[in-house]
């Protein structure tokens, strides 16, 4: 099982190596996680306790990040660039963004409860939508995205942390996996991102 976990953890990070090696200037045509097998079915709950499933955000773009509520300094920083980045693409170009979702899906559900990812995403966007759900089925959501997590420390802890890969997806319309997003760029950088592949 180790090593299962690890060969999760830098499938992303392999994947983001390859993107930043592209020059700055070079505009693919094809998306660079196009194929890539990323994504899937879900049914979680979301902020206000309602049920949602991926089927939901069918003819949207999603911009998807998976951290916890409790996370003492990267999942705020992350999401905080996030939201600016989009903030500043729905400046730039409205229309587009409004097909844009942003979701944060919890990979601690013991702790992120609705009213917790609530307070949460009430941060960062008001269109933010937080999700959390059981144990399993955010291990099957994680595990469809390639994300990597485990409590680290004492798991009868109350005050433990979790570790996790940082990846952020930009998924298409149909579902399907488009590109990263780098959470942790400046604004205008995940802006163009954003522009690049969202139409």
């Amino acid at each position: 099982m180790p090593g299962k976990a690890l060969a999760l953890c830098l499938v992303p990070l392999m994947l983001l190596a390859a993107c930043g090696s592209q020059p700055s200037t070079s505009l693919p045509s094809e998306a660079p996680l196009a194929g890539a097998r990323i994504g899937g079915p879900f049914a979680l709950t979301d902020q206000d306790g309602n049920t949602v499933k991926d089927s939901d955000f069918a003819g949207k773009y999603r911009l998807m990040y998976f951290g916890y509520a409790y996370c003492p300094d990267v999942c705020p920083v992350d999401v905080q660039n996030l939201m600016q980045g989009l903030k500043a693409f729905e400046k730039q170009n409205p229309e587009a963004a409004a097909k844009l979702q942003p979701i944060f899906i919890s990979v601690d559900p013991e702790r992120d409860t609705p009213q917790v990812l609530k307070q949460f995403v009430g941060n960062f966007h008001p269109r933010l939508i937080g999700l959390t759900g059981s144990p399993q089925a955010i291990a099957a959501v994680a595990k469809d995205y390639a994300v990597y997590y485990r409590k680290a420390g004492d798991p009868k802890a109350s005050d433990y942390l979790v570790d996790h890969s940082r990846q952020t997806y930009l998924m298409g319309p149909d579902g399907k996996p488009i590109a990263l997003v780098p959470q942790d760029g400046k604004p205008q950088e995940i802006a163009a991102v954003l522009a690049q592949w969202v139409r």
